[in-house]
């Protein structure tokens, strides 16, 4: 009896490291997607931020030469 308890065990034991192994592989893809799409925010953000910007100097040099030119 208490051979089939020990192989039980080590059976048991080897089933969950296996199982530990596999939840940890999957929450590191999630991690890694989740990573992915902050990269993707990011970028994504700073090209908004670049436009804003790029309009915001033309609309100023458009109104700096609209005053200059009607005074």
């Amino acid at each position: 009896m208490g051979l089939w308890l020990g192989i039980a065990g080590r059976i048991g034991g080897i089933l969950a490291l296996v199982a530990l192994i596999a939840l940890l592989v999957e929450k590191l893809i999630v991690f890694v997607g989740f990573l992915a799409f902050a990269v993707k925010a990011i970028i994504v953000l700073a090209f908004i931020l670049v436009f804003c910007v790029v309009g915001y100097l033309v609309f100023k040099t458009w109104r700096d030469s609209r005053r200059s030119s009607g005074s």
